[in-house]
């Protein structure tokens, strides 16, 4: 059941369209992830959920009580816990005050603000830094202040915005578990805000991709990371390969069509569910981690090729090889045991069935 429903939501500043007429659901309980590049409208949209923004149409339903039709709300009653991506705590105020600030707002009796403190600070791992100032905290620890503050007063809806940028890559990585595994534990519905895309992947139930103020797909993150709706979609979702090319032949009672690239003539790929018309225009998309090599070239089989390894880097557990394939670069990711050196001529070998068909 949608515990959060935005129905044609429209916000632009001056005559920039920020969000253009979205639509989306969050399941109660579920943590949904707004994802896109810089300007893609996803903290936009965060905002007018917070009721930071007010927007030029649409609704904002939060169980089951519009935010915005029947007048706005302000953001102090929509039961909502925001946590921003500078922390936001206030600097001269030891770490219990800043958690307790909004519960002595609400003249809570004293013991009860207590006791509810002491859970909270159990709850994110700041049990023993009460009497501390933000400035003797580190970033990771000032943020679980800031998370800490959110959620003491029991939020219907926790709204993340960028919650981990300003961290280190190590202590972002275990902080989103640590989100992740919280989150889930108190049953709360949230929406995260990211660019990272590895983070959406780590973190989210499900990942609404943004793209120019609209949501061009969402899913969880296996269908967008192996089924991505277009060429934006599979770009901004890990490393993906593209062969521009035509759609030459479809194969009747098969799941495969021909495609003509600047390596083949008939390329095979796996037939798209949208993208099917002969002559029309398409990217072939393989992932790097489905491009196969072999030293010695089979004697016969579909979408082989010559290639000769350009560029060789070591990652530890697996190599990256940068192919020149017909004067074009192909990137696989290959076991990091492999012999072959840059100079080497291999065969490469698109496997048809990983080999998407993208607009």
């Amino acid at each position: 059941m949608a515990y959060i429903e935005i129905k044609d939501l429209y916000k632009c500043f001056k005559k920039v369209v920020a969000v253009n007429h979205i639509r989306l659901e969050v399941n109660e309980g579920e943590l949904l992830t707004l994802l896109g590049p810089s300007g893609c409208g996803k903290t936009t949209t965060l905002r007018c959920i917070a009721g930071l923004e007010k927007p030029e149409g649409g609704d904002i339903i939060i169980d089951g009580k519009s935010m915005l039709s029947q007048g706005f709300v302000e953001p102090s009653k929509r039961g909502i816990g925001m946590v921003f991506q500078n922390y936001a705590v206030w600097p001269h105020m030891k770490v219990y005050k800043n958690i307790v600030y909004g519960l002595k707002l609400q003249k809570m009796p004293g013991r009860e603000i207590r006791e509810k403190a002491q859970q909270i600070l159990d709850l994110v791992g700041l049990d023993g830094l009460e009497d501390r100032y933000p400035a003797q905290l580190s970033g990771g620890q000032q943020q679980r202040v800031a998370l800490a503050r959110a959620l003491v007063r029991n939020p219907k809806v926790l709204l993340l915005d960028e919650p981990l940028s300003n961290l280190d890559a190590k202590l972002r990585e275990e902080l989103r578990f640590e989100i992740k595994s919280l989150v889930r534990r108190m049953g709360i519905t949230s929406v995260y805000v990211t660019h990272d895309q590895a983070e959406a992947m780590v973190i989210s139930d499900r990942i609404a991709v943004m793209d120019s103020g609209n949501v061009v797909q969402i899913g969880n993150p296996e269908e967008i990371y192996k089924k991505p709706a277009n060429k934006f979609v599979a770009d901004f979702i890990g490393t993906m390969n593209f062969i521009a090319g035509e759609i030459v032949q479809a194969l009747p009672d098969s799941d495969t069509v021909y495609v003509r690239t600047e390596f083949s003539e008939k390329m095979l790929c796996k037939k798209s569910d949208t993208i099917s018309a002969q002559g029309e225009k398409v990217y072939v998309s393989i992932r790097p981690e489905d491009v196969e090599i072999v030293s010695e070239p089979p004697q016969a089989g579909k979408n082989l090729f010559k290639g000769t390894i350009a560029h060789k880097a070591y990652l530890g557990n697996f190599l990256y090889f940068f192919l020149s394939v017909n004067g074009s670069m192909i990137r696989a990711q290959v076991p990091h045991y492999l012999p072959q050196d840059e100079g080497q001529e291999l065969c490469v070998f698109l496997n048809p069935q990983k080999c998407m068909i993208l607009s």
